[in-house]
């Protein structure tokens, strides 16, 4: 990527992502996900002049176990909505190998009607190890394709037993996809994601495995009424739902209970509220993140950390006092 100030990259491609072109929308992704500090400056600079194109879009976190028909979900859920005219962007995050890095990014091939779509923008991101299968800077990512006309934001989480509590903290709604199994497979779902959860969506409810789904369904149903209610909940939510994404059957169902749920959310005042907490969840998380980066790019504080981490191993200080003691270092 040539080399721009941060006020003339972000005059260049603000106004064409205002118009929704694609291409400078992945560009922008691209620029917000670098590690480098001349891009993330550039970055920062592009963020701030959108952050006034008054546009919203419903954002939607969607998590399952691998197998369980994400994508195939989203390529059909997705489908169906840009036929009705609506403008979809999903935000796929791949998993990351925490030896090398890499990662597949298969979400585009696994989705390759909707990757077709005019109406529709697939954009896979490695979850570069970060806890709750969500990138980084996905939260970003969302604000650019709001920026860019979308009306729906679908970020796809990794779902592979991390804590996905994350993806709660930027989306409005959040979709639990599970598919149709036997009895104890209830007691293998983790409370809390129960918890977090607007909807169960029990996917692959077709052929032999319908009759299945329907107690699977109901099982869910069961489970989430034991639950404590939450006052950001209407009657009847959160709830269990079933669909074939297959057959496209229970889509346009789950839809209009997203957005019935979302209106009730918005008049009850609790979508604002959400809202303006996530953004201070996500101010402290740079916070965090930043005091991280520190240890490692500091090199005075990668040597004060070295240093005390081979006391800990020498067995000369103990991890806690230790710990401490670089707190206090960088506080100084």
């Amino acid at each position: 990527m040539p080399q721009h100030s941060p006020d003339s990259l972000a005059d260049t491609i603000a106004p064409r992502i205002l118009r929704g072109e694609r291409r400078a929308l992945a560009r922008a992704i691209t620029l917000i996900e670098s590690g480098r500090a001349d891009h993330r400056a550039q970055a920062v600079a592009l963020l701030d002049r959108l952050k006034d194109a008054g546009r919203s879009a419903l954002r939607v976190g969607l998590s399952g176990t691998p197998g369980v028909g994400k994508s195939t979900f989203i390529e059909s859920f997705g489908m169906m909505l840009t036929a009705q005219g609506k403008r979809v962007a999903v935000l796929a995050v791949d998993p990351s190998s925490a030896r090398s890095g890499g990662s597949i990014l298969g979400d585009k091939t696994r989705m390759e009607r909707l990757s077709r779509d005019p109406n529709a923008f697939i954009r896979p991101s490695p979850s570069q190890t970060q806890l709750g299968g969500v990138a980084r800077r996905t939260r970003e990512a969302v604000m650019l394709c709001e920026a860019a006309g979308f009306d729906l934001v679908l970020i796809e989480t990794v779902g592979v037993g991390q804590s996905e509590t994350v993806v709660a903290e930027m989306s409005d709604l959040f979709l639990l996809l599970m598919a149709p199994a036997g009895g104890d497979e209830l007691q293998g779902v983790k409370r809390g994601i129960m918890e977090i959860a607007d909807m169960i969506v029990v996917n692959k409810a077709d052929g032999a495995l319908k009759s299945t789904a329907t107690r699977t369904c109901a099982d869910y149903a069961g489970a989430l009424r034991l639950l404590r209610k939450r006052p950001q909940d209407p009657d009847e939510f959160p709830k269990a739902i079933m669909v074939s994404a297959v057959e496209e059957m229970g889509l346009q169902a789950a839809w209009d209970d997203m957005q019935l749920l979302a209106e009730w959310r918005r008049a009850s005042g609790h979508w604002a509220t959400r809202r303006a907490a996530q953004a201070q969840y996500w101010f402290e998380e740079e916070v965090r993140q930043g005091l991280l980066a520190r240890l490692t790019t500091d090199p005075v504080a990668r040597a004060r950390l070295a240093e005390l981490g081979a006391q800990v191993a020498k067995g000369k200080a103990l991890p806690g006092v230790a710990a401490d003691e670089m707190l206090n270092w960088l506080a100084r």
